[in-house]
């Protein structure tokens, strides 16, 4: 799978959880613009790719492409804490 199909798929599952699991109440859903890529790699037929949005939620997903196997593997984690720990030195 090349990148552009990968993005494509990501972005399209993110979506799809994303507004699976919104608060329907809220009346609101997101699309792919609003999906954006923190991370990307492709190592050999695998591909990941980790992905927020702009919802202020702390939201991030990793997302899997195993090759061999034809399979994705979605996983959906909670950013608790972003904090500068200064290190000795400069």
């Amino acid at each position: 799978m090349n990148a552009k199909d990968f993005l494509n798929l990501c972005t399209e599952t993110v979506v799809q959880y994303v507004n699976d699991h919104l608060d329907k109440t809220d009346k609101k859903e997101i699309g792919k613009d609003d999906v954006y890529v923190v991370w990307l790699a492709k190592t050999l037929q695998n591909n990941k790719a980790l992905l927020s949005t702009n919802l202020p939620d702390g939201m991030y997903y990793e997302l899997t492409f195993n090759g061999d196997k034809n399979e994705l593997y979605f996983d959906a984690y909670k950013k608790f804490e972003n904090k500068c720990i200064k290190l000795g030195g400069k």
